[in-house]
């Protein structure tokens, strides 16, 4: 078997990506109207509109039709974590709702995330449909060392479980991870081979860092390889949200990588 390189920081990005398109919007909302509207005005200036469990649980996969019917695309961001064969069902119908990216918890394990990855591909190809991007989550951006040994009781320090679970998700055929921004670098020299990484805890240097730990600036986020960065609050909550968007553009256009 030919050896592959490690990958270097910024290695394995799509350059073809631009900058806007790596910018996913968190539509953390508590209306489908006020969501709606910020999809109206955004749906030119960012890649996609993340839909999480509160915008979900209120609407259900109606919102994300309507979401993607107005043109804009979207990242299903429910964490899928069950038994293989229910998290399989529910992957299949997100091929069907026709989203660009959805996740599963890498802690579901090894066969649960195969069982994701197949149910998806037959989905998509019983149906003609694209393939979306399959992401697992490793340890959520809210966590830290602290949390990770003393109430989840895992011994290993949180970069190592980083790691291990990004590598889990690669043999499962998952197509990259949800990881801190912190763990970029260290996530493209531990996985080799095409691999995306989608960061949360990104934070504008102009913005306050609410309940995130672990953070970057969306500057040093892509500098160090992130392929996508979710921002919600610097965004929502501005007074003119186009503005905000502008900002992180510009952010991100500082990177020596880009």
């Amino acid at each position: 078997m030919t050896k592959t390189k490690t990958p270097r920081a910024t290695e394995n990005r799509n350059p073809q990506i631009s900058t806007r398109e790596r910018i996913v919007l968190a539509l953390d909302v508590d209306d489908d109207r006020e969501a709606l509207a910020i999809v109206a005005e955004l749906k030119d200036s960012v890649g996609l509109f993340k839909v999480g469990h509160q915008l979900f649980t209120a609407y259900g996969p109606d919102i994300v039709r309507r979401i993607i019917g107005m043109g804009g695309r979207v990242f299903l961001d429910l964490k899928y974590h069950d038994i293989p064969n229910t998290v399989a069902k529910a992957s299949a119908e997100a091929v069907k709702l026709g989203v660009s990216i959805f996740n599963v918890h890498a802690l579901g394990g090894l066969d649960m995330m195969k069982a994701s990855v197949e149910a998806t591909n037959e989905a998509a190809h019983a149906r003609n449909l694209p393939v979306p991007l399959m992401l697992a989550v490793t340890i959520l951006t809210s966590m830290d060392e602290a949390n990770l040994r003393k109430e989840l009781k895992i011994t290993r320090s949180l970069k190592r479980e980083v790691s291990h679970l990004a590598r889990l998700a690669q043999r499962a055929g998952m197509h990259g991870v949800v990881a801190s921004p912190q763990e970029i670098s260290m996530l493209r020299k531990a996985v080799r081979g095409q691999f995306v990484i989608l960061t949360p805890g990104v934070r504008p240097a102009w913005a306050t860092k609410d309940d995130q730990k672990r953070i970057m600036t969306p500057n040093e986020a892509v500098a160090a390889g992130a392929d996508y960065l979710v921002v919600g609050r610097p965004v929502l909550k501005a007074q003119d949200r186009k503005a905000a968007v502008e900002k992180i553009v510009e952010e991100i256009n500082q990177s020596k990588s880009i």
